[in-house]
């Protein structure tokens, strides 16, 4: 079983140094866990006993498809008209505590790596059924339809049940634990887990047209991002516009774990924010 990393707030002390690794340049973001603290949490609408870490939202010219949110829920809190947003499509993923979903009507009971897909038009609610805090990613996205091809329909998983496929010619020191098939085209996101064994690498500088969100679960590494090399490590956020290089090696001494956003499976959007010509 895997030791998921969440944030539990606090603040540093008045005696600590102010010598941190956050960066935000025009490629890419790293927001470390010594972020996350009380005071850069949010309140939601429609939530009770909830606050958010909000470590991901569209930006004009930088990031445009998604929003990534680190939950964390006290005893009796949750939702249930958890987002208005008309169109938004949902993943959870569970790292402490438990949950209470309530999906069209039915239970289920999701605790850490739990994860759920949501389509647009889901009626879903939320619940901490435990006397611990409940933490968990959502991530939103707007469902972007192609024609011919149906909306995904929702459904409940959880990690441990899903066996890890390794890249090719890896052997097994980098594999990625798939809740969707990558041909399904339905779905125009993925959310995966990406694990690396110590000495596992991305032995090239992958550019391309997806946009990431990383958020480390276990272990450390160093990623190449753009021009530069970077120490990560649990509890850290990487956020990635379209085309910035990235790279990555896991020297250990443990596994090195994330969990993955990213965009797939459309055009190229030539109308709209974004793009050149005016919205169609």
């Amino acid at each position: 079983m895997s030791n998921y990393y969440a944030p539990h707030g606090g603040l540093p002390p008045q005696t600590a140094l102010m010598t941190g690794r956050a960066v935000f340049t025009e490629a890419y973001a790293v927001i470390p866990k010594g972020v996350f603290s009380d005071i850069v949490t949010s309140f939601l609408p429609g939530w009770t006993g909830t606050r958010a870490w909000i470590i991901a939202r569209p930006l004009s010219g930088f990031a445009e498809t998604f929003s990534q949110y680190v939950m964390e829920v006290a005893p009796g809190g949750g939702s249930d008209a958890p987002d208005s947003e008309i169109g938004a499509q949902h993943v959870l993923f569970v790292t402490e505590g438990a949950m209470t979903l309530i999906l069209a009507g039915r239970a289920h009971a999701l605790g850490p790596g739990g994860y759920a897909y949501l389509p647009p038009g889901s009626d879903w609610r939320v619940a901490n059924p435990g006397d611990t805090p409940l933490r968990f990613h959502w991530i939103r996205k707007l469902y972007q339809p192609a024609p011919g091809l149906p909306a995904p329909g929702a459904f409940v998983a959880n990690e441990a049940d899903i066996a890890p496929i390794p890249m090719p010619d890896t052997g097994g020191r980098w594999a990625t634990t798939r809740f969707v098939a990558p041909d399904d085209l339905r779905h125009d996101m993925h959310v995966n887990i990406v694990t690396f064994q110590p000495g596992g690498l991305i032995p090239f500088e992958e550019t391309h047209v997806m946009e990431h969100g990383l958020y480390v679960l276990e272990g450390r590494a160093a990623y190449k991002l753009n021009r530069d090399w970077v120490e990560v490590e649990a509890g850290d956020f990487m956020w990635l516009r379209a085309y910035c290089p990235q790279a990555c090696y896991a020297a250990g001494p443990g596994p090195f774990r994330y969990l993955l956003y990213k965009d797939v499976n459309r055009h190229a959007n030539l109308r709209g924010p974004g793009a050149f010509g005016a919205p169609g």
